[in-house]
């Protein structure tokens, strides 16, 4: 008998994908990997603007680099490209022709520029009131900052995140310090992929399409998370701690004797057992250290104790002897040795994936392990306007279209 495909959740689900760089990207990959249909729009010549972002560049089979900036092939996998110019008519008309032919648009244009192309909201859902529509903006529809372009550098800044992020500012190296990657656009395609999905729910009990305003800054805000409520519950602002937790200790970077660890200490029997390991029992009943809320009181009396005790033994061993123990810790790996980690591995954090321009293309998985519907690697990221015939046949336009389309640079 036949083995059957793999189901996919979203199968059957297709999504206009007129996002660049990476929130709208991110989100839009997440839908594909769940198994939608997501059609690229992207500028005839140049592409998305992260196709340039290199070096690093993909390396072809003889070792030389390609067009295609790894940028872009951590964001477009499971994606089709179409090549359009929406600065012209015949462009604008094919673009408004396939939101007709979908479930989902995603845009991260400035607000008010698709109404020259009449592919507002608006305008679309007068036509096709079933369409659920994502506007990824830096500050939403409204707002006094709702004209302004959106970054995701500014908005860490603008949102709080870079005044609780590096080094204390009574220290060497204290100041503002963005995050290493760039959250506020993650953490966006994030909950842009979980609104869509809540309006596809809504769209198929009731048949109404909506709107979804999504803004890095609101988002920035949002994922204040702890830090935000401890501000609101207290009125003071949390400021920098470095390695160092706002309300819990010891949950922080140590040094021992031949690198760094990190010892995250969440309760007092932990630290109890921590105190045990570390030759220094009678920490765990001194008043000042007995529970989590003293020792957030006495940090800097703790703090620097565990410092000179673990420095006295190297990382191996302090590691092994708290995993024994089950108190939470943790190696500080480059990105290398995370990949390369046993779990990494048997997790299956990077998958292969065959590329029109090399045969070993290799990107990082996708953490969503579903049992029923898992997700399907079934393309590489697309080259620029790889898919725009397919596409346009499949929308329904005319071979003599297509060629009259090509020749006027309509598409590519």
């Amino acid at each position: 008998m036949q083995k059957l495909p793999t189901p996919q959740a979203l199968a059957g689900v297709r999504v206009l994908d007129l996002s660049r760089v990476l929130a709208g990207p991110w989100c839009t990959q997440t839908l594909a990997d769940l198994g939608a249909d997501v059609i690229k729009i992207e500028r005839p010549g140049s592409g998305d603007d992260t196709r340039a972002w290199g070096p690093p560049y993909l390396k072809d089979a003889d070792g030389q680099d390609t067009s295609e900036a790894a940028y872009f092939l951590g964001a477009n996998r499971n994606k089709r490209s179409l090549a359009v110019d929406l600065a012209t008519p015949e462009g604008q008309a094919i673009v408004r022709k396939l939101a007709g032919q979908v479930d989902v648009l995603v845009e991260n244009f400035k607000v008010g520029d698709l109404a020259r192309y009449g592919l507002d909201a608006p305008s679309l859902l007068a036509e096709h009131p079933g369409l659920v529509i994502c506007s990824i903006t830096g500050f939403g529809q409204t707002g006094p900052y709702a004209e302004r372009a959106g970054y995701d550098y500014a908005v860490q800044g603008m949102g709080g995140l870079m005044s609780v992020t590096g080094e204390r500012d009574d220290l060497p190296g204290g100041g503002p310090q963005k995050v290493g990657v760039a959250v506020a656009d993650l953490f966006t395609g994030m909950y842009a992929t979980v609104a869509i999905l809540a309006a596809l729910r809504h769209r198929d009990a009731t048949g109404q399409g909506q709107v979804i305003d999504m803004a890095l800054f609101d988002t920035q805000l949002a994922m204040l998370a702890n830090l935000g409520s401890n501000y609101l519950c207290s009125g003071k602002a949390p400021g920098r701690m470095g390695n160092a937790h706002q309300n819990i200790v010891p949950y922080q970077v140590f040094e021992a004797s031949d690198g760094h660890l990190i010892l995250a200490v969440g309760n007092d029997r932990q630290f109890a057992k921590f105190c045990d390991i570390a030759g220094h029992p009678a920490w765990a009943t001194d008043p000042r250290f007995a529970t989590n809320a003293e020792r957030v009181r006495h940090r800097a009396v703790l703090v620097p104790l565990l410092e000179d005790a673990i420095r006295q033994r190297p990382r191996n061993d302090w590691l092994a002897a708290l995993e024994a123990a089950k108190v939470p810790c943790g190696s500080i790996n480059s990105i290398a040795e995370a990949l390369a980690d046993p779990q990494a591995q048997a997790r299956g954090a990077v998958v292969g994936l065959e590329h029109p321009l090399t045969p070993g293309l290799r990107l990082v998985a996708s953490p969503m392990k579903l049992s029923a519907t898992p997700v399907q690697y079934r393309h590489a990221p697309p080259l620029l306007g790889q898919h725009s015939d397919e596409l346009l046949r499949e929308a329904g336009c005319s071979a003599d279209d297509i060629a009259a389309w090509r020749a006027a640079g309509v598409i590519a």
